[in-house]
């Protein structure tokens, strides 16, 4: 897959889904499905970074999918070629027959066009989809507006998908994206504390703009590098109060698995939402409570029958 930030080294003609596609969930599989079947030019994907809103707030955004992991789901997709365009202040001010003439005409030549319904470009959003479509009319470029996507009447939208994630709603998320969310990081050095307890955990150490879900305790799916297969484990998000805890984390424990991660990839998946983040009296109560995790993450994850006492 081809991948720029240059106009100048793009691939041309184009056939081109336009967005932010934070998430690349339900509604922006919509979008970009018209450009995965292109047989008008080079398929492409033009998203921008940094994220738009971080530059017209100047308030930092935090990722569904940051960068990397945005560009190897559009290659698993199938496209051939993904722009990265720099968002900057300038270009914001643009007026939308500037957008066309620059990004379309001359930097794409676009012979084929897929956008979502709300999408807006150039100053104030003046430009609009139906812009685009007048634009192809005149054109004879197809311009495809892609409807509004819902999931049990209501929106799919990266905001709702962040929500269901910040109350620990996984499995919504998951309805969502189309795929279950992950968190994918390189294990580094911690305090050693969980193989002091008798659970060894591996530390991720993730893109600083990663979007976390809630803190506390999850059972994952966890995909080592070059595996096919993926370990199930337990993973905590948080503070770990009980030791007074300064710096938040991630750690992974995999189940009846032990090795060395150090330096690794790892790709976690989010299967269910276990428990928040709490202060136990002693190490003794703590020790107990991961037992008991471990317990209800082989639940979740299909690996044993609950056993109910009367």
């Amino acid at each position: 897959m081809h991948i720029t930030s240059d106009l100048a080294q793009t691939l041309r003609p184009t056939a081109v889904a336009i967005g932010n596609f934070d998430g690349l969930h339900l509604g922006h599989q919509r979008v970009l499905r018209p450009i995965q079947e292109s047989e008008r030019g080079v398929r492409t994907v033009l998203t921008f970074h940094p994220h738009p809103q971080e530059v017209l707030t100047g308030r930092s955004q935090l990722l569904l999918t940051p960068p990397t992991e945005k560009l190897a789901l559009l290659a698993q997709m199938g496209f051939e070629q993904v722009i990265l365009f720099p968002f900057t202040a300038a270009f914001a001010r643009q007026n939308p027959q500037e957008f066309i003439r620059d990004i379309l005409e001359q930097g794409l030549r676009a012979r084929h066009l897929s956008v979502g319904w709300d999408f807006c470009f150039a100053h104030r959003r003046s430009g609009n989809a139906q812009t685009l479509q007048t634009w192809g009319s005149d054109h004879c470029i197809p311009v495809e507006v892609i409807p509004e996507t819902q999931f049990h009447g209501e929106r799919v939208s990266s905001s709702r998908i962040r929500a269901a994630l910040a109350t620990g709603e996984v499995s919504t998320a998951a309805d969502l994206l189309g795929r279950p969310y992950r968190l994918i990081g390189e294990v580094v050095q911690g305090d050693q504390r969980g193989r002091q307890l008798g659970f060894p955990t591996a530390n991720l150490r993730l893109p600083p703009e990663k979007f976390l879900p809630r803190d506390g305790v999850y059972s994952v799916w966890v995909y080592l590098p070059g595996a096919v297969q993926a370990l199930p484990g337990v993973m905590n998000i948080g503070h770990r109060p009980t030791f007074a805890g300064l710096q938040h984390t991630v750690e992974v424990h995999l189940l009846d698995w032990a090795g060395d991660l150090y330096g690794q990839e790892l790709q976690v998946v989010l299967e269910g939402f276990i428990r928040t983040e709490r202060r136990f009296p002693g190490v003794a109560e703590l020790i107990e409570q991961i037992q008991q995790d471990c317990q209800t993450a082989r639940i979740q994850l299909g690996l044993a029958e609950q056993v109910w006492v009367n």
